[in-house]
């Protein structure tokens, strides 16, 4: 018997085991579907791309298709310690205040920028040093890119020329502006929630974790939850209770999925999938937004960039020993090196774009094969609708817990978030045609001269057939002080008790940009209602 059961040891996870076993007096078990974090890719920043596509460290949901005629789309998330934060991209963002002190002015109060930036201080370790807005420190390293390479100063200068404001640390001014991207890395490796957080805990004798453990289904008695039913590697089955909470902190994606295989949800959508009704709640997997990336790349007229490091056998081989000897160079560096928060018009009232800027470029993307970089130099820009309106929604297909979700992205569905890609969209070509970067450009290379800048439907289009998910997905069990939001302020679910949500999915609008740093504060600042409830 334990405390506290919480399920999935990814950024919410990891935090919220450390937070509460520091209580010795509380047992807190940790259970993840995914295996321990050993693998060496793991550690290497770009080292990821070798293993995003294998199912031993990743969950990989297949969405209905983009658009009529179009193709599915594959969401990526973490299944390992760490979850998302051990294959993500790294980038470290906070969200604005403006952006927090919405989720307060919705109905949730303690979510404010002046409650979530101090648990943003108390988790960080930031290289830059300690500021109003930055803390050091703290378990979580925070750093800049070292060793850029060359272009990304060019990247950088082309955004002042542009108007944007140059700024070492992009998460401390929300105005318009460009820099090195803030990441989760330390000293050329990559730093997880689980390396983070979860690594100095596991010592304590009162916290036990359990990889390769898989959640099926919460157990209740009447209305209180009192533990989950878990599926272990061997494939048998163990009832675990837990004496005060269950936490669910399996993502945006799993965590409904779990609650309506539990019988938590819209009542059609459980009844067709043949799962008992428990509690009705109709926004269980509703409210679904995901940020929808638009990506451009360019062929560089010299050869300069990265891609010469990075693409075939052999230049990675070469590039990988340095990176073993020295720990700096392209794998040592975040997904994207430079990124900017900018207007996509300028009478929008705040940055309501952002922009990742990369100097190395993939080849055309394959439905179900991986992205490879490509030979002949270039750099790459992937950008996204920060605050997108626009909603999807998730449901299972089946009592049985390995079945398929339906998934509806509903991106671009309204007319905000097609205006503003559009418009986007157009402010991008503007960059690439604007010196210094503009002098390295030979020719667009995707989406190409097919595209007008000024065809809504063509660039939706774009980014339907040829973007990225973001793996920013929230609002599947969005908080609010409704009596029909799925989760309340404290990030209880409604309708049971000693059952609560931290993760992306209780957020219900985007706190703007990449969602691995808000979602470590938020889980430091839930352990604080935990503890203050005990």
């Amino acid at each position: 018997m334990y405390d506290y059961v919480i399920a999935g040891a990814g950024s919410a996870g990891c935090v919220l085991a450390d937070r509460l076993s520091r209580d010795p007096g509380v047992r807190v078990l940790l259970i993840e579907a995914g295996g321990v974090d050993r693998h060496p890719y793991l550690r290497i920043p770009k080292g990821v791309g070798k293993l995003f596509g294998a199912p031993t460290y990743s969950w990989h949901y297949r969405t209905r298709p983009m658009r009529p005629g179009g193709n599915p789309d594959m969401w990526v998330r973490g299944k390992v310690l760490g979850g998302s934060s051990s294959v993500n991209g790294m980038v470290y963002n906070r969200g604005t205040r403006a952006d927090w002190d919405g989720l307060e002015e919705l109905g949730n109060p303690g979510w404010g920028w002046d409650s979530v930036l101090a648990a943003f201080r108390a988790i960080e370790n930031n290289a830059l040093g300690a500021s109003p807005t930055r803390g050091t420190g703290g378990p979580l390293h925070i750093s800049t890119v070292r060793d850029p390479d060359p272009l990304c100063d060019e990247f950088i200068a082309t955004g002042e020329a542009l108007g944007a404001r140059a700024v070492p640390d992009v998460n401390e001014y929300d105005g318009e502006r460009i820099g090195y991207a803030m990441a989760t890395i330390k000293a050329g490796q990559r730093f997880s929630a689980a390396r983070a957080f979860l690594r100095p805990a596991r010592s304590r004798p009162n916290l036990v974790v359990a990889p390769n453990t898989t959640a099926a289904r919460v157990l209740f008695d009447g209305d209180k939850a009192t533990g989950i039913r878990v599926r272990k590697a061997d494939g048998t089955s163990e009832d675990i209770r837990a004496r005060r909470e269950v936490v669910l902190s399996l993502g945006s994606l799993a965590t409904p999925r779990l609650l309506q295989l539990s019988g938590i949800g819209p009542a059609e959508t459980l009844r067709a999938a043949g799962v008992d009704v428990r509690v009705d709640r109709s926004l269980v997997g509703a409210r679904l937004r995901e940020h929808r990336c638009l990506a451009l790349r360019f062929r560089l007229n010299a050869p300069l960039g990265a891609n010469r490091q990075l693409a075939g056998s052999l230049a990675q081989a070469r590039t990988g020993a340095a990176y073993l000897l020295t720990r700096k160079g392209p794998l040592a560096r975040p997904a994207y090196d430079v990124m900017a928060f900018l207007k996509s018009r300028p009478d929008a009232a705040r940055p309501d774009t952002e922009v990742l800027l990369a100097p190395w470029s993939l080849g055309a993307l394959t439905p179900g094969r991986p992205a490879e970089v490509e030979r002949e130099p270039g750099v790459s820009a992937c950008a996204m609708v920060l605050r997108p309106t626009s909603e999807g929604s998730l449901a299972i297909t089946s009592a049985d817990p390995d079945a398929g979700l339906d998934i509806d992205p509903g991106y671009f569905s309204t007319a905000h978030d097609r205006e503003v890609a559009t418009d986007l969209f157009r402010r991008l070509r503007d960059y690439f045609a604007t010196d210094p970067i503009a002098s390295r450009i030979q020719r667009e290379t995707f989406p190409g001269p097919a595209v007008a800048s000024d065809a809504e439907e063509d660039v939706v289009r774009s980014a339907l057939d040829g973007g990225y998910c973001g793996f920013h997905a929230i609002g599947t069990c969005a908080m609010g002080s409704g009596p029909e939001d799925v989760t309340d302020p404290e990030l209880r679910v409604r309708g049971v008790d000693n059952l609560r949500v931290v993760d992306a999915s209780v957020l219900p609008v985007m706190v703007a940009g990449n969602l691995n740093g808000p979602v470590m504060a938020m889980a430091w600042r839930a352990a604080e209602s935990f503890l203050a409830d005990r």
